[in-house]
Parts: structure tokens; sequence; C-alpha cells
């Protein structure tokens, strides 16, 4: 059973950068497209980027792209997403998903990491 747990969350003034962890275990990722979507409050969940298995293809909602940037290392199973020039808009739980592939139904969620952007 793959697990998905997500970190490096927090409190961050607008501007800010922020950098999430996913740490895979229970089953290698080198298989699977690797996915961040968030839930604001009051908002249903959107996707924000995703990865294929190789890393060789992303995508990105229109809403981040420029500012944020998913990358993977298959060595330590782990995604990372890269968020700079914060808006208080991005503030939402992050999760973190496995999917068959980009385009895909999700196969597996992280638990989320709370981001908050505000001065």
């Amino acid at each position: 059973q793959l697990q998905l747990v997500e970190s490096g969350g927090g409190l961050v003034q607008p501007g800010g950068s922020l950098r999430l962890s996913c740490v895979a275990s229970g089953l290698t990722l080198d298989y699977y497209a690797l996915g961040w979507f968030r839930r604001a409050p009051g908002k249903e969940r959107e996707r924000v980027s995703c990865i294929s298995s190789r890393g060789g293809s992303t995508n990105y909602a229109d809403s981040v792209k420029g500012r944020f940037t998913i990358s993977r290392d298959n060595a330590k199973n782990t995604v990372y997403l890269q968020m700079n020039s914060l808006k208080p808009e991005d503030t939402a739980v992050y999760y973190c998903a496995s999917l068959n592939y980009c385009s895909g139904p999700v196969t597996n969620w992280g638990q989320g990491t709370q981001v908050t952007v505000s001065s």
C-alpha cells in the first residue's frame, strides 16, 4: 500500500516562498505520475500541478503558472512543490497524490499540509 506524507507547509507573508515535500513509502514511485492538489476554505479541491512518472512532462493550473514548480526525485521517493511569489489566494490545504498518469484518476492521497499566506 502506497502511503504519502506531505511536509513543508506553514505561514508565510505575501510574496514569500515555501517548498512542499511529499515522501512515499510502501511502494516505489517510479511508475506513478504525481500531483499536487489544494482545497481552499469553502472551495472545491483543485489540481495545482502534475508531473509524469519519469519527470519529463509537467502541467500547472493557470493560477500558479510561472510561480510554482513541481519536481521529483525518484531515488528519494519524493515529490516537491516549490511555491514562489505566494498570494493570499494560495491559502489552502495542499495534498499530494499518486496517479497512473496525469490525466487519470488519483490512486492515493496524502493527508495534506496547511499553507497560509497572510501578512
